[in-house]
């Protein structure tokens, strides 16, 4: 079964893509919890978090996630980055991804 994350990238799957770059893309969430929710990925598959050794990757991912939120204007007030690993964490898609939340206050715990 292919990976529906990989499905987007390729553009097999429609997605409302924010951004695009060094590997990365952004979308939005089709599940938003929050004003602003989007997703950050890899356009390379890689299953979780827990699947990566490579720091480069986090690093572009993490950086590609702050640039993205300077440019939908959630910088200032403030946002959540959120990695998801495997189902106790809340992982449903098991493609590595990083969500961008904001235009709202955050509260903690988060659940």
């Amino acid at each position: 079964m292919a990976c529906i994350f990989c499905e987007v990238a390729a553009g097999e799957i429609p997605a409302t893509v924010v951004k695009r770059g060094d590997g990365m893309l952004a979308f939005r969430d089709i599940n938003p919890q929050a004003p602003t929710h989007l997703l950050v990925i890899p356009v390379e598959h890689v299953a979780s978090l827990n699947d990566t050794s490579d720091p480069q990757l986090i690093g572009r991912l993490m950086l590609f996630a702050r640039e993205l939120a300077r440019e939908v204007g959630i910088a200032d007030q403030g946002y959540r980055v959120v990695v998801n690993t495997n189902p106790d964490g809340g992982q449903t898609v098991f493609h590595l991804h990083l969500h961008v939340l904001g235009g709202r206050p955050m509260t903690w715990p988060p659940g």
